[in-house]
């Protein structure tokens, strides 16, 4: 070999070790729809010792050169120490997203507003909700023949009456429908029916990708299956559903119902099922799903591509 062909064999490796390099990172701030993923930073299972398991939910969602932060798991001092493990600055984001109001998934706000005290953050809008809320001052009845002094605001009260969040002067976006706030980029919100959570609100991220929709859920108290079929109105292709489904104190029965709903109704691709999932349902939905079932424990980072590992 000639030492022009030697120059050229070793610049072309460190070209290679480079770029490979640079697709992997786990915390790149300019990441295409090629090279997109979604990383664990909150939940109560998980191989990394590194990471602290709690009960809660949160992941770093990279897409398009997007950087979202869905959820702030349970506690703040655990999502600074999970975010320094996976060596993610949480200060450089472009927006992030609270799924409901619940103590699991929004008590690392405390952290994330003293990094990142002006980020936009989008959250259910709920009447007389933590995170604020507005409504229109006809709300209540009124009695004109009441002194002025009994009467709220003398009787001319402002035409919207604005009510402050639990976090004050925190950028809150309240999000009452179906919203693109970004090009491809969608929030799903729905409002639950069932038993204990009446009413609540729930936000899901939905991503429209070229291989079908990602969905990002918290939670799913108004159901899984809604979610997705909310989101199959945008693309009815579902190519992946990451975060919690709520199953964990389900019975069998209604277990199977969310499986067949997912697997042969709207033929989900792949599945992430994480947080209040359940482990029973982790091993139903695994038996379902096969090798379209992906782990995704406290630190998993997953690659959103035709073939998401």
């Amino acid at each position: 070999m000639t030492a022009e062909s030697l120059i050229a064999s070793c610049s072309a490796a460190l070209l290679l070790l480079c770029g490979h390099a640079a697709n992997t990172s786990a915390t790149s701030a300019s990441v295409g729809p090629a090279n997109a993923q979604i990383t664990v930073l909150y939940d109560a299972f998980g191989q990394t010792s590194a990471m602290q398991k709690d009960w809660g939910y949160a992941v770093l969602v990279e897409y398009g050169g997007k950087r979202i932060l869905f959820d702030t798991g349970n506690n703040p001092d655990i999502l600074a120490q999970n975010a320094k493990a996976k060596d993610i600055d949480l200060s450089k984001l472009d927006f992030v997203v609270m799924s409901h109001r619940h103590g699991d998934h929004m008590g690392g706000l405390a952290y994330l507003l003293r990094v990142n005290p002006k980020v936009t953050i989008y959250a259910p809008k709920e009447a007389f909700g933590v995170y604020g809320a507005d409504l229109p001052s006809t709300f209540y009845r009124k009695d004109p023949s009441l002194p002025v002094e009994q009467r709220y605001f003398n009787g001319a009260p402002p035409e919207v009456m604005r009510f402050g969040p639990a976090w004050p002067g925190a950028n809150f976006q309240l999000v009452d429908k179906n919203t693109e706030i970004t090009p491809n980029i969608h929030l799903i919100t729905l409002v639950s029916d069932k038993p204990g959570t009446l009413e609540l609100r729930e936000l899901s991220l939905a991503i429209s990708t070229p291989d079908g929709m990602v969905i990002v859920v918290g939670c799913s108290h108004p159901g899984i299956d809604k979610f997705v079929e909310s989101a199959s109105a945008i693309n009815p292709r579902i190519h992946l559903v990451v975060g919690g489904f709520h199953l964990v104190v389900a019975s069998d029965a209604d277990i199977e119902k969310i499986v067949t709903a997912l697997h042969d109704r709207f033929k989900v691709e792949y599945l992430a099922p994480g947080h209040c999932t359940g482990e029973p349902a982790f091993t139903a939905l695994k038996k379902a799903f096969g090798d379209h079932y992906l782990y995704a424990g406290l630190g998993t980072i997953l690659t959103l591509n035709t073939a998401p590992r």
